[in-house]
């Protein structure tokens, strides 16, 4: 179990690059890096220059830390993030989560590449998160940290409502299609078998991930606000003859719907700090 001290001597390492009055983090996951792109970079730290930090291993994960500004907005993203998949511990998945809230963040923006469940749901859809179910193991197994919150946290409203219904009004100013579900989180690294996604969405689920649900239970318990949000990347429900998901091709289309997701954050970070 990672201790409040390591959490604390990656926050001190940091603090003297991130600006006080920053106050929103960004995850960005499989092909979404892209959106780091867009940012007004003062400072890219890599991982392993991080005191206690993990390093990404997944494809579509670059690796860096950006400290700057979207749209005139002080941020700190998360260029790639880490996975169960990858053979991390739990505490490790989410070690980020909690050295942004010692750095002062209130509010966490996570993003994913998800496969949907939903059959009404096309390759290239954006999804806000609406509520999670989680399949894997839940991060505040062990020792609580009271320095960070409560031993049995709320999760009834994970993702916030206010800026869940800012968002849809900035689409559709935008005049971007959103749709709005349940997230699965999934221990991956393999696809899902066409029954596992019968059973998937038969249980509730939209869109199925590898990512995005420790994060969010490990910000609620921190006590941060949560945005989230998918791109729809393969149709998960499609078990037609001679369909394959392929990891190459779920990068592809993230990145082809990184440029409207760029803008809907954008806008909606923007709105926290008028």
């Amino acid at each position: 179990m990672m201790k409040y001290s390591e959490y604390k001597a990656a926050a001190d390492y940091l603090r003297p690059y991130v600006p006080k009055e920053t106050k929103c983090a960004i995850t960005l996951g499989s092909g979404l890096g892209a959106l780091a792109d867009k940012i007004d970079a003062k400072h890219v730290i890599p991982y392993g220059d991080i005191p206690n930090f993990p390093v990404s291993t997944a494809i579509g994960h670059k690796g860096n830390l950006i400290i700057g500004t979207l749209d005139g907005s002080p941020v700190i993203a998360m260029q790639g993030r880490f996975h169960y998949y990858e053979g991390y511990e739990m505490d490790k998945v989410t070690f980020h989560v909690r050295v942004f809230k010692l750095l002062g963040i209130d509010t966490l923006f996570v993003s994913n590449a998800a496969g949907g469940l939903d059959r009404s749901f096309k390759v290239g859809d954006l999804m806000i998160i609406r509520d999670h179910i989680n399949l894997l193991p839940n991060p505040l197994i062990g020792s609580n940290i009271e320095e960070f919150g409560l031993r049995f946290p709320d999760m009834t409203r994970p993702y916030d409502l206010e800026l869940r219904e800012r968002a849809k009004k900035i689409a559709q100013e935008q005049g971007v299609k959103l749709q709005e579900g349940v997230y699965i989180g999934w221990t991956g690294p393999s696809y899902e078998t066409p029954a596992e996604c019968l059973f998937l969405e038969k249980i509730g689920g939209n869109a199925i991930g590898m990512s995005t649900v420790p994060e969010v239970i490990v910000a609620r318990h921190a006590g941060l606000k949560v945005f989230g949000m998918s791109v729809i990347t393969n149709e998960s429900f499609n078990s037609t003859e001679g369909y394959e998901n392929d990891g190459d091709d779920v990068i592809k289309q993230a990145n082809a719907a990184s440029e409207r997701m760029s803008k809907l954050f954008s806008a909606l970070i923007k709105s926290l700090y008028a």
